[in-house]
C-alpha cells in the first residue's frame, strides 16, 4: 500500500494496511476515535485526545480555532510526513454539517501543510484515511 498525501476514504478493512505501512515507514500515526458519533463535541474530543494542538484550545469549541491548532500541532512535530486515521467516521443524523466541516478541516490542513510557502520551507505531508462507519448508499467523501 502507498501512503499518499491528502484526504482518502478507505474501507474499514483497509485501515490495518494503512497502519502497517505507516509503521513500516516509521511515520507518526494519530487515530481519531469518535465511536460512530460525528458531532462537533465528539470530533473535538477525538482530535484533542489524539494530537498535541498548537495553540492549545480554550473551553469554547470553535472550528477555526481547531483548524489552526491542528495545523500548528502537526507542523510543530517537525516530521516530514504524518498519518491521521479516522476509522469510525460517518455523518450522524442531525449533525451532518459537523461531519462535513470536520472533513473540510482535515482536507485543508493536509493541503496547506504540504505548501512550502505556508510552512516556512518545511512542508509536512499529511495523509488522512477516513473509514466511514456507514451502511450502503453514497460514500462519505463523495457526499461532501
Amino acid at each position: 500500500m502507498v501512503i499518499e498525501r491528502g484526504l482518502h476514504e478507505v474501507s474499514g478493512a483497509d485501515i490495518a494496511g494503512v497502519l502497517d505501512e505507516a509503521a513500516r515507514q516509521g511515520l507518526p500515526v494519530f487515530t481519531f476515535r469518535t465511536a460512530g458519533r460525528t458531532d462537533k463535541e465528539a470530533f473535538f474530543a477525538a482530535v484533542q485526545g489524539a494530537l498535541r494542538l498548537d495553540p492549545a484550545l480554550g473551553p469554547r469549541m470553535v472550528w477555526d480555532a481547531l483548524s489552526d491548532s491542528v495545523w500548528g500541532g502537526l507542523h510543530e512535530l517537525k516530521s516530514p510526513h504524518v498519518v491521521i486515521v479516522w476509522p469510525d467516521a460517518r455523518p450522524v443524523v442531525g449533525a451532518e454539517g459537523d461531519f462535513w466541516i470536520a472533513l473540510s478541516i482535515l482536507r485543508d490542513v493536509a493541503d496547506s501543510l504540504a505548501e512550502a510557502r505556508y510552512t516556512g520551507g518545511r512542508p509536512t505531508q499529511v495523509s488522512v484515511y477516513v473509514a466511514p462507519a456507514s451502511s450502503g448508499g453514497e460514500t462519505a467523501l463523495a457526499a461532501g
